[in-house]
């Protein structure tokens, strides 16, 4: 065991511990806005679907039922315009997490292959590198990368943690150059339905890939815009030659979404008014979280999207943490995310509306 937790960074929240503690004394208590965890109640359909379905003493297939699939295909043409998706375009995940986790494992990739994602980025990819034993490389612009040997390029749009949005024409430009070198795209755009100042557009519109899937696979989540995290709730869907694979590979690994949570991921999918609702709610938060961060001598990058706040004094990221934890506020380090963010910090919208107030308040008090 010891062989495989050797190849792994050190878990980086346990860092923030000491400055958690600092926050949570404060006399009107912590506000917690490092980790992007939801804290709205789950849609009261969703709740009565996985109700409806808790009846379930079999086991689920790893495929998902055709409910699901038929879920997950219309949502996948009806929201990001996709043409032509059929029910082998598409695999149910159990979260996105242990997909970006295990993903390079069941490509089979290995030593001597490569693994690339961007400067900035959820730290789970480079993880995911590490556990196959395959190399890793960190891009700015990924067609200046050497393809010898890169299996797996990572897209990250909207981008956690800066928020940044790929537009079509950049999204189109990445997609042409990895099929010129016969590079795999996997686009993680679990945060798409979240944006602010653009409007994200997924790989698997028709203006980005021609019509066709060939070398692409596009990864979503239910975890925000349904505010089931706890769910594990995701799918994949894009190229039925990569996805066939991974769904016998996960078949004999067991890696299957729960009954219930099937028949609360149909609900979700089929009703958009959730969504917008929580949404509002996430912009209403954004809107006082950014006007307070700025009046605090603040600067704000990108931020175009998501649910984070991209900010620096220019300064460290562990002085800024330190700083807003001495005002019972936390927050993520930018360096978590890469060295290019060592004078940032992630600012997460998912805190209830009463702690964003009380946040704004010590930020302009």
């Amino acid at each position: 065991m010891s062989a495989v937790s050797d190849r792994l960074p050190t878990f980086p929240w346990d860092k923030l511990e000491p400055y958690k503690k600092t926050a949570a004394a404060h006399p009107d208590g912590i506000v917690d806005l490092s980790v992007g965890t939801p804290v709205d109640p789950v849609p009261e359909l969703i709740q009565k679907a996985l109700i409806d379905a808790a009846d379930s003493p079999g086991y689920p297939t790893v495929w998902g039922t055709p409910a699901l699939r038929d879920a997950i295909t219309g949502w996948v043409e009806r929201r990001l315009g996709a043409r032509d998706v059929t029910h082998r375009h598409v695999l149910p995940i159990v979260g996105s997490k242990e997909l970006v986790a295990w993903l390079p494992t069941q490509l089979g990739l290995g030593p001597g292959d490569r693994v690339a994602f961007p400067r900035l980025a959820y730290p789970t990819y480079e993880v995911g590198a590490r556990l196959a034993r395959a190399e890793y490389e960190a891009y700015d612009d990924p067609t200046e990368l050497d393809p010898a040997g890169l299996k797996l390029l990572w897209l990250n749009s909207p981008s956690n943690p800066t928020g940044r949005v790929l537009s079509k024409a950049d999204l189109t430009r990445v997609v042409a150059w990895a099929r010129e070198h016969d590079v795999l795209v996997v686009s993680d755009e679990c945060y798409l339905e979240l944006g602010w100042e653009a409007d994200p557009v997924s790989v698997l519109h028709p203006d980005v890939n021609g019509g066709s899937y060939d070398g692409l696979v596009a990864v979503h989540s239910l975890s925000k815009r349904s505010n089931l995290a706890g769910y594990r709730a995701a799918f994949l869907a894009g190229d039925p030659a990569v996805l066939g694979p991974l769904l016998e590979i996960r078949k004999h690994g067991g890696m299957m979404t729960s009954a219930p949570t099937q028949a609360a991921v149909v609900a979700a999918l089929g009703d958009d008014e959730h969504v917008r609702v929580q949404r509002e709610r996430y912009a209403a938060r954004r809107t006082a979280l950014r006007e307070a961060l700025l009046g605090h001598g603040f600067r704000i990058e990108h931020s175009e999207a998501s649910l984070y706040l991209w900010a620096t004094r220019d300064e460290s990221c562990w002085d800024t943490v330190a700083h807003l934890a001495e005002r019972g506020i936390l927050v993520a380090p930018g360096d978590f995310y890469g060295p290019a963010g060592a004078n940032f910090v992630r600012v997460a919208l998912t805190a209830t509306d009463e702690r964003v107030r009380a946040a704004v308040e010590r930020l302009t008090a």
